[in-house]
């Protein structure tokens, strides 16, 4: 059965749609909302077909009998309830979003989590399939004149209200509905607050394809700054770029932290300088999360602020690097020294690149899904827990399409659920947002031993654990909380140990930490999980001690 209309009258319980969508006529909202049903294994609704249902007669003549003001009423009416009760894919007339009401109820929907997917189809194969398909009394006449006027006053209304766009162009139903369904199974997070332009970050597979979506009509020229091992993903992101208009400027940087030098940021300012880039151009960054951070300090620069979007490749770049707005590169004397708080235009966290991650990149990414859980989310934590095999055996060649994306998806979300809320609220690291830096103090000292050989995860997890020592001495926490950061880091595959450095080349270079207050000492330790704090000016033997608890047992 194809329309809803009866949902209720039969017992079942009301839900809204998974998606909705809109388009001009002969977008293909039928026949590729049906295509994006059958994928999900969901139903597919109509809402003209249930209006003729309802009311017993075909559109046309409904038109003939009430005029357009009845029609719409009539239509705003259906499109109310099945907004609450078609659960599948519903798809809407052409004109219905221009109805004042019908445009309060989808806002409202999309307040409440729905997807409005905006179909963009190439108009000249619109007006071909309208001019073929009938029963449009709108188009009466000079269908194709009529199909211009109306485009030129709805596409403005329709891109405002949609919260997702799809281009169609030149794609078959079953490609299109494919990249329909990809946007409508994405998991968006909201960074907003009082300091912040807000922005979205996408989760989900083929989110990349909002790319000129999210740069917008105003650059010209898109820097798309990457590494070399990200050349996959790099020539897509190209290609989408050349297909949105924009002239590309390909600016290949060295991978890892090697990348985050004022010598390489000195070398791309020289570029943006001699190919013209002005302040109404952008940057994309694309890659692991020292990518991104220079990408990001790059635009936050250039002309005092310039528009960039963040496609972070790597696990712990979609979780961390790529969504607070922290941009920066290294200097000799320690990590993140020099740098600026600057908010990317949009974080398109692409799945797909996780299917080229190494497993031991991979694995370094969960040191930061972990930190977030101790610090907030609790959920995290048994998500880890439950799934720790799984996810220690990580494969990105056979990850998507298994029970391990929603999992991945999910733990990505909340991750950046947990940045967005310190982000929101502190911005520029006041307070709040240093909770971020739960196990860093300890992880940057040992990046910078290690001449950054460590990976930050790996780090990150063993600073984790000094921190969870150190509340312990303390007396902030039993050592029970201690030893479940050491058992869950290590049935991820993370280190809860480290055997480099030596006391007093860690300690000056924890002086130096960007928490640091003048000569004061400062920490993040817990005091339960999802409850951090402030530690100021520990006494010193205490630090030394949780220092020695993360040595190697000889």
């Amino acid at each position: 059965m194809r329309h809803a209309g009866t949902a209720r009258r039969h017992g079942a319980t009301p839900v809204p749609p998974v998606a909705v969508i809109i388009g001009m006529p002969g977008a293909g909202k039928t026949r590729i909302g049906g295509e994006v049903a059958q994928m999900l294994g969901v139903r597919f609704t109509d809402s003209d077909e249930v209006i003729e249902y309802r009311s017993g007669m075909r559109i046309p003549e409904y038109f003939e009998r009430y005029g357009e003001p009845g029609f719409r009423a009539f239509e705003c009416e259906v499109i109310q309830d099945l907004l609450h009760s078609a659960g599948g894919i519903l798809s809407l007339g052409g004109g219905a979003p221009m109805t004042a009401k019908v445009q309060d109820a989808l806002s409202s929907y999309i307040a409440d989590g729905g997807k409005v997917v905006y179909l963009q189809a190439d108009p000249r194969e619109a007006m071909e399939r309208a001019r073929r398909g009938g029963n449009r009394p709108m188009l009466a006449g000079d269908a194709d004149a009529k199909w211009r006027a109306l485009y030129e006053v709805r596409d403005p209304v329709f891109r405002q209200i949609a919260n997702v766009q799809v281009r169609t162009h030149g794609s078959s139903p079953q490609h299109a509905a494919r990249k329909v369904m990809d946007m409508v199974m994405e998991h968006d997070v909201h960074v907003t607050g009082a300091a912040i332009t807000p922005y979205d970050v996408r989760i989900g597979v083929g989110t990349s394809n909002h790319l000129a979506e999210v740069l917008g009509d105003r650059p010209v020229k898109v820097a798309l700054i990457h590494t070399a091992p990200v050349q996959r993903h790099s020539d897509r992101a190209r290609a989408l770029l050349r297909q949105g208009g924009y002239e590309v400027s390909d600016i290949v940087i060295p991978d890892a932290e090697a990348g985050k030098t004022i010598e390489v940021a000195n070398g791309i300012w020289q570029r943006l300088g001699d190919e013209g880039f002005t302040r109404s151009d952008a940057v994309v960054g694309l890659g692991g999360g020292a990518a991104t951070d220079l990408a990001g300090f790059v635009a936050a620069t250039w002309m005092r602020g310039i528009r960039y979007v963040n496609c972070p490749t790597s696990l712990l770049a979609m979780v961390d690097a790529s969504t607070g707005g922290k941009t920066g590169i290294n200097t000799p004397q320690g990590k993140n020294l020099v740098g600026s708080f600057y908010t990317p235009a949009g974080v398109l966290a692409d799945m797909r690149a996780l299917e080229t991650l190494p497993n031991d990149i991979f694995i370094e990414g969960l040191g930061e899904v972990a930190k977030s859980g101790f610090i907030r989310d609790p959920q995290i934590l048994a998500i880890l827990e439950e799934h720790a095999d799984e996810l220690r055996a990580f494969d990105g060649g056979t990850f998507l399409g298994s029970p391990l994306e929603d999992v991945v998806a999910e733990l990505i979300e909340r991750t950046v659920t947990v940045k967005a809320y310190h982000v929101s609220n502190d911005l520029r690291e006041a307070g709040l947002r240093e909770f971020l830096n739960y196990g860093h103090t300890l992880g940057h000292a040992i990046e910078q031993i290690e001449h950054f050989k460590w990976r930050h995860g790996n780090a990150v997890a063993v600073g984790c654990v000094f921190a969870a020592e150190l509340s312990h001495i303390l007396g902030y926490i039993d050592q029970e909380l201690v030893d479940y950061h050491r058992d869950l880091l290590g049935s991820l595959g993370l280190p809860a140990s480290w055997g480099g450095g030596d006391w007093q080349s860690v300690l000056a270079l924890m002086h130096r930490d960007k928490k640091a207050r003048g000569n004061t000492l400062r920490f993040v330790i817990l005091d339960g999980i999802g409850h951090p704090i402030h530690l100021d000016n520990p006494p010193i033997e205490a630090v030394h001690e949780a220092f020695g608890r993360i040595r190697p047992a000889q």
